[in-house]
């Protein structure tokens, strides 16, 4: 902990004969020599900030959205009373606009060799690192006439995660799971590569599922029930160049995606997969692997937190490179990235065959609302504009997907409410189909 600043001392100028606006000392004591003294001795009876001690405890981590409690213990080690004004400084993004005031700025009284404890209420509007910038102390008086300012270092960061509001998709995602492992009674057999058991028939299961062995050694029909593979590798790749920097509505593009992998990472987590993570630009940015089931979640929100686009264009052959490195045997490949027609098809497309000659390959893309709201517009000659702007860009769209699909891709483009249930469907139609 570093002391830095200067003691200043605080005149009650508007107590002086008008016009006595920067006195020197010997002319406060030859005008007003009582007031000169008070404010003397109130400086000097005002406790010195260079001896205060801090300390910090707390919240290391919250989520975006969520409010986290930052404790500050100030401990007074001199012999006079501490009258204080503290300002607990952190970023402009710690709080929303307006609530920084209120909530950095405290008033203490510290009695000689005693402590307090003062608590700072952040609300992170950003994702990322929160680092404590500086606390600034105001040691008044006893008469409230003058003052020692000083500044302390006091180092903490807070970890603002990612806020994963897809996580409501779970439990229905996780049904469906559920189904297609035969676990849960349906009116049609459990789909997938892998045998999993015998049952009795039902009305409704696929008469080709019957096992006429095992029905022939007992009384009662057997079915044959399959499930999904196990143990696949699923690679999460973040696309972190300059298009994940676009805003729809307000958020960024790559916090859209980040919520749509963190959704994905969880079911597949949950399906027995294995699950990796891969942030690349130009470099890698992130990367998370061989993770158990159990400790996936955390690690993919942590890895994702501090990641913040770069506007640079992706290097889609480095990036090729770092998937065939990081995914050696079959893998299902989730490249989240945008659908722009100029960096796929020159910087992804070269790239595919590559990929998909190996792996089975899955794009979501992040669309933008507002695009459908443009296409339907009429009525004036700016709404058909409009109007003509937003089909050419669905159009668009619409082309590259297509293009993408006859290199073996799979494609998801969605709006970003809707892209993270979606990738979860598509992964849940891969798995049912065997082609993880």
């Amino acid at each position: 902990m570093a002391l830095t600043g200067r003691t200043t001392l605080l005149a009650a100028l508007g107590t002086l004969p008008v016009g006595i606006f920067a006195p020197s000392w010997a002319g406060i004591l030859a005008v007003n020599a009582p007031l000169s003294l008070a404010i003397l001795c109130d400086y000097a009876l005002a406790a010195p900030v260079r001896s205060l001690q801090f300390t910090r405890s707390g919240d290391t981590s919250v989520r975006l959205g969520e409010s986290a409690q930052v404790q500050l213990t100030v401990t007074n080690g001199s012999t006079r009373r501490l009258r204080a004004q503290l300002r607990d400084a952190w970023p402009p993004s710690s709080w929303p606009t307006g609530d920084e005031q209120a909530a950095s700025r405290h008033r203490l009284t510290v009695p000689a060799g005693e402590r307090r404890r003062l608590t700072t209420f952040l609300r992170p509007t950003r994702r990322g690192d929160r680092h404590a910038e500086r606390v600034t102390v105001r040691s008044l008086g006893p008469l409230g006439l003058a003052a020692r300012q000083g500044n302390h270092e006091v180092p903490w960061v807070l970890r603002v995660l990612p806020p994963f509001t897809s996580r409501k998709h779970l439990p229905s995602r996780l049904a469906r799971l559920r189904e297609l492992d035969g676990r849960t009674s349906v009116l049609i057999r459990g789909q997938g590569t892998e045998f999993d058991s015998l049952r009795d028939y039902v009305p409704g299961d696929d008469t080709r599922s019957i096992d006429w062995r095992a029905t022939a050694r007992q009384s009662a029909v057997a079915v044959r029930t399959w499930r999904p593979e196990r143990d696949r590798h699923i690679l999460i790749v973040l696309d972190t160049g300059r298009t994940s920097a676009g805003r729809v509505g307000d958020v960024p593009r790559l916090d859209a995606a980040m919520d749509a992998a963190l959704l994905l990472g969880a079911l597949a987590a949950r399906a027995g997969d294995r699950v990796d993570l891969l942030a690349y630009d130009r470099r890698i940015r992130a990367q998370v692997q061989g993770r158990a089931a159990g400790d996936l979640l955390p690690s993919l929100v942590n890895a994702m937190a501090p990641i913040e686009p770069e506007l640079v264009e992706t290097d889609a052959r480095g990036l090729g490179s770092a998937l065939l490195k990081s995914a050696p045997r079959r893998s299902l490949i989730v490249l989240l990235t945008s659908l722009d027609a100029t960096p796929v098809e020159e910087g992804l497309l070269p790239v595919l065959p590559q990929l998909t000659q190996r792996h089975t390959v899955l794009v979501a893309s992040v669309s933008d609302p507002y695009i459908e709201k443009m296409s339907a517009g009429r009525g004036t000659v700016e709404a058909v504009y409009e109007a003509a702007a937003g089909a050419q860009t669905q159009t668009q769209r619409r082309r590259t997907a297509e293009q993408l699909h006859r290199h073996g891709v799979t494609v998801v483009d969605a709006t970003p409410d809707k892209l993270a249930p979606a990738l979860a469907d598509a992964y849940l139609a891969l798995k049912a189909a065997g082609l993880l």
